[in-house]
């Protein structure tokens, strides 16, 4: 199940701006009906004009809920996402609304229509026509809450981002100013893209490298994942959950240097807490800032970046790989570019072991020509 692109959702008008479009598109539908006959032309132009505004209002309500993203049809990380994001009850409501709408407003035309075809007076069929514009626009008026929140609705999930759940997808967690952004950005093969959360006044980074032709999704989450338990509120935690299911892995991002303000015993805190929110999604424990590590032996660290840079020349060179001593984690440096390419391999090899099918088998519910029959 592919992940919702969150761009593509349409703009939604106010109640007035709905309105005057209707019936502005009414009105030319009334004017083009020609008939000598008086009684007639009134007919035609009141029946043409209440069957265009119930029309108009109906088809773009009906193409809103069409294009707006349906819950039923969404994976499970992007259901999370809404609700963290403006909660799937008010979301689902609210185009359930709409519906409601567009189908009172075709049943009001037509209910007018069949009125104004039995009269012969002019007087009853000006007042049959205002009648139904009347109201329609009582059931627009219904609605009015419904329209607003999701225009702004709109606005909040247009910020985002776009995270494929059928590819792997790696959730990048570690406590501030440990080089989080740093690493995304030097294991991305592009500019990483970064997204506003709707739920915090942080920022959201998604950066993604390709092995293979299989896209591998690197998501950073600052203030998420990287504050103690007690800090964060409810829809902080609604986000977490969505995570749960979309990360095929976690990086968990070290500073033994204690360089970035958080001393190891926080850090290591952290980690616990992080691995008990996660606790289905595999962990990978690694220690950043190489370069500030005192138990590294600078040489041997000279050594290991100086492989690494070869690797830029042959790329089927030897993988440089250095561990910290006192931790026995991979050691990495975003800044120097140590130890990526040897954390990059590690992550292709752990999500090859978590996502191993059998080559020859076919897709569930796969159609399947029975030539015995």
């Amino acid at each position: 199940m592919s992940s919702v692109v969150w761009r593509n959702i349409p703009t939604v008008l106010t109640v007035e701006e709905l309105l005057d479009k209707a019936f502005s598109k009414a009105k030319k539908a009334g004017d083009a009906v020609v008939d000598r006959d008086r009684i007639y032309r009134t007919r035609k132009q009141m029946t043409r004009m209440v069957g265009s505004a119930g029309d108009s209002l109906s088809a773009t309500l009906r193409e809103w809920v069409r294009r707006w993203p349906s819950l039923d049809k969404m994976s499970s990380f992007d259901v999370a996402m809404v609700e963290a994001a403006v909660g799937c009850d008010d979301y689902r409501q609210s185009l359930g609304a709409c519906q409601w709408a567009a189908q009172k407003c075709v049943e009001i035309s037509q209910q007018n229509a069949k009125k104004l075809r039995r009269m012969i007076n002019l007087p009853p069929m000006h007042e049959t026509r205002r009648e139904a514009y009347g109201r329609i626009c009582s059931i627009m008026g219904r609605i009015e809450k419904n329209l607003d929140f999701l225009r702004e609705a709109r606005d909040t999930l247009r910020a985002l981002p776009m995270i494929d759940s059928t590819e792997p997808c790696l959730v990048v967690a570690g406590a501030p100013n440990v080089g989080k952004s740093a690493l995304i950005a030097s294991m991305s093969t592009g500019k990483p893209e970064i997204a506003a959360y709707p739920f915090t006044t942080k920022q959201l980074h998604v950066g993604h490298f390709t092995n293979r032709r299989m896209k591998y999704q690197l998501v950073d989450t600052p203030g998420l994942l990287d504050r103690p338990m007690e800090e964060r509120n409810h829809i902080e935690m609604q986000a977490i959950a969505a995570l749960e299911h979309v990360g095929d892995l976690c990086l968990f991002l070290m500073d033994p240097s204690e360089s970035g303000g958080t001393s190891m015993e926080i850090q290591t805190n952290l980690l616990n807490e992080v691995a008990s929110l996660l606790p289905q999604t595999p962990l990978i424990v690694i220690d950043g800032k190489g370069d500030l590590i005192e138990e590294i032996d600078p040489a041997e660290w000279a050594a290991v970046c100086e492989m690494e840079a070869a690797l830029n020349e042959n790329p089927d060179g030897p993988l440089p790989e250095i561990r910290n001593p006192a931790t026995g984690h991979l050691v990495i440096s975003a800044t120097e570019s140590a130890g990526i390419e040897r954390l990059r391999f590690e992550i292709i090899q752990r999500i090859g072991q978590l996502r191993e099918t059998d080559p020859l088998s076919l897709p569930e519910n796969w159609h399947v020509r029975d030539d015995s029959v």
